[in-house]
């Protein structure tokens, strides 16, 4: 047990990971030494219900100038942020002069159509190689960490702003009070603060436990994250679900009275009593969901290569790190990962120390099967290898169990 890093209440572990590497710390072949571990485990706060982590990776080792992701390489993630925006444009940004900000722009793939559209905004992000990316495409970026001091900044510079978006993003950051009180600082008063987050009660239902790594901190629903906002003095007035990430919801909060709250977040909130999320067992009945996910992929895998079968993984994505070491797959098993980002191709993957190809070593050639670590992408994926699959190749997948496609 621990304290809760929101409420001070008593959290419970339900699951543990074991010792982890921090999961977008890709290494030089040959520079190993000194990968920084850290024991990977999960509770549920008993008193405001907010499943999180039990230990901190610092941010400085997560987020930094080299951080590889890169929102723009998934088609489907830059047309959802394309779609995200032009709403914003819409809805929120049609005053005269109005300000955008996003929490973790990246690449800037969300605010380039903002730009575009010649509206004042600024992403804020602590990766510098991110940001400049970002300017490359015309979006203005900051290179910090948002946060009460950040915001105040901001404000001073560019007066308040009408919309403060986070994708994927709010819930990486365990001083997440710091973070709304940021909010509170830079938030015009009849503005809204608008996130997107995978969704717990998806990841339950689909047992998918690699979610469950150093960035994603928090795992949020509905009422967890209202008992969030509230404590702030903030109102949440609307949740949608949305179907990226293999499930994932958008919250839109405001200052208190500014907005009436729509009808959908206390069907949320209905919702979610009758699936349990703020029940101990239900998670314990996902930890030992995990193991025998774990036990099958690694029968699979050792038959598999007894056989003589090639497997190659596919998507060396944040949330693989959890997958591939809780499980123990190794270079025995899974000789590579092929990898469309460049900033991982020729490196290792953390912990296993599995090498990272480009995507024409997916094809030299076609192995037999491949794992799909990307599983939230597997529509775009397979689509884009459909010549694989008429070479008689097949994917492995392990959410919500382990089958073959």
């Amino acid at each position: 047990m621990s304290l809760c890093r929101i409420c001070g209440g008593t959290v419970t572990e339900f699951v543990e990971f074991g010792r982890q590497p921090i999961s977008d710390a890709f290494l030089v072949p040959g520079r190993t030494d000194g990968e920084y571990f850290y024991h990977l485990a999960a509770g549920l706060c008993q008193s405001c219900t907010m499943v999180q982590l039990l230990a901190e990776v610092p941010r400085e080792m997560m987020f930094h100038e080299d951080y590889p992701y890169r929102t723009s390489e998934s088609a489907s993630m830059a047309k959802h942020f394309e779609l995200v925006a032009k709403r914003f444009l819409e809805t929120e940004l049609t005053g005269p002069d109005p300000f955008v900000v996003e929490i973790g722009s990246n690449d800037g793939v969300m605010l380039k159509t903002i730009s575009d559209a010649g509206v004042r905004h600024l992403g804020v992000d602590p990766s510098a190689g991110a940001a400049r990316a970002a300017e490359r495409a015309g979006v203005r970026a900051r290179v910090d960490f948002f946060e009460k001091t950040s915001a105040a900044a901001i404000r001073q510079a560019d007066g308040p702003a009408k919309v403060i978006f986070s994708a994927n993003t709010f819930s990486h950051i365990p001083y997440i009070g710091s973070v709304l009180e940021g909010v509170g600082e830079l938030l015009a008063d009849d503005g809204v603060f608008v996130f997107e987050e995978r969704y717990l009660a998806d990841i339950v239902a689909s047992k998918a436990f690699d979610q469950i790594y150093d960035e994603h901190y928090y795992l949020f629903c509905v009422r967890s994250v209202r008992n969030l906002v509230e404590r702030y003095g903030f109102e949440l007035v609307d949740v949608e679900h949305l179907a990226v990430h293999g499930g994932a919801a958008r919250y839109t909060v405001a200052r208190p009275g500014a907005r009436r709250p729509n009808a959908a977040v206390a069907e949320f909130l209905d919702r979610e009593a009758s699936l349990g999320l703020a029940d101990l067992a239900t998670f314990t009945q996902f930890a030992a969901n995990a193991k025998v996910i774990r036990d099958d992929l690694m029968t699979l895998l050792r038959d598999l290569r007894a056989k003589g079968k090639t497997i190659v993984g596919y998507g060396a994505t944040a949330k693989s790190a959890t997958a591939i070491n809780y499980c123990g797959i190794t270079t025995e098993l899974v000789p590579y990962v092929c990898d469309s980002t460049p900033d991982k191709q020729g490196k290792l993957m953390p912990g296993s120390h599995i090498p990272v190809r480009p995507p024409a070593a997916f094809s030299a050639p076609y192995p037999d099967y491949a794992l799909l670590f990307a599983w939230n992408h597997a529509e775009e994926v397979m689509a884009k290898e459909k010549e694989f699959q008429e070479s008689g190749g097949k994917w492995i997948l392990y959410v919500p169990d382990v089958h073959v496609v």
